[in-house]
């Protein structure tokens, strides 16, 4: 058989490799002869993997460290990991979902990488209305180092602030950055698209549980199949859309959620997102209260 999609050989790095969407994408492309450099802050073993790297995406000195190991040529990059917001702080959730994602791209990637390479990033459906609410966040896009980046959070809101808000801006910011890095890397022959998972059965199932408000609401976020994905359903499209199956696929939302976007659209389930997420309000005691306790 053909190798259709084309990874054997490849230098492909992978963020939140320890488990969930981060592992299954890892070995899948172990299994087609990439050679994978799998970075997470926890240790995990993955037979076939050129190396582990621990990394701590909160740290910009974990992030640089880990790339020093890495070839100086990268053909593909699947930023996987990610955190709910329900277990930690404002700017520690918004950092890894975000910053380090940017920082990432702008500092390591576009040194190396080239024509033909691969950019897929996993955000969130949470992050969908990005269109219609980037006056919140669109200003960090022009922040260049990993320090205004830092200095732009903290102006959006204090450590304290509740997690799962800053969840929803950071994918929303990802959603963003994602069409503008397409549009900039086009010339360069370098294609960057996300994935959107819909609810998956991974480690953070019980986070992302109580934040839909139990486990039922959960399950209607993945339309009428009734269960949630598998994490091997979610790394099918991440590993595709870095394939050469997708050589011409840049700048899209691949939304992997069983038609529940579809239901909104055509008002057949109600549409939460259509919030701002930055709003001062957020960060007042009673809001944190009542969102922490949703949370917990």
């Amino acid at each position: 058989m053909n190798d259709l999609l084309g990874y054997q050989g490849k230098t492909c790095v992978v963020t939140g490799a320890a488990s969930g969407m981060g592992k299954a994408t890892c070995e899948l492309l172990i299994e087609l002869g990439a050679e994978v450099y799998a970075l997470d802050r926890n240790i995990v073993e993955l037979p076939g993997s050129k190396a582990f790297l621990t990394c701590d995406l909160s740290s910009k000195q974990s992030i640089d460290e880990a790339f020093t190991a890495i070839p100086s040529h990268i053909d593909c990059f699947f930023g996987v990991a990610g955190l709910s917001g329900a277990k930690t702080d404002y700017w520690t959730t918004f950092t890894v979902n975000f910053i380090a994602n940017k920082y990432i791209t702008d500092t390591h990637l576009d040194k190396r990488m080239a024509a033909g390479g691969a950019i897929v990033y996993v955000t969130s459906t949470g992050g969908l209305m990005w269109e219609k609410w980037k006056r919140e966040y669109v200003k960090i896009m022009d922040c260049a180092t990993w320090d205004e980046m830092v200095a732009f959070m903290k102006r959006v809101s204090p450590r304290n602030g509740v997690g799962i808000m800053a969840y929803t801006l950071s994918k929303r910011a990802m959603n963003y950055y994602t069409t503008l890095k397409a549009v900039e890397y086009g010339s360069r022959g370098i294609r960057v698209n996300a994935v959107l998972p819909g609810s998956t059965d991974t480690g953070m199932k019980a986070e992302f549980e109580k934040m839909a408000g139990g486990a039922d609401k959960l399950l209607k976020e993945n339309g009428a199949i009734g269960r949630l994905a598998t994490s091997r359903e979610m790394a099918d499209p991440i590993v595709y859309l870095g394939s050469d199956m997708a050589s011409f696929v840049s700048g899209l939302m691949f939304i992997a959620d069983m038609g529940h976007n579809g239901e909104k659209v055509l008002g057949l389930a109600k549409n939460q997102l259509d919030v701002p997420a930055a709003l001062p309000l957020y960060n007042t005691k009673f809001f944190q209260k009542m969102l922490a306790k949703q949370a917990s």
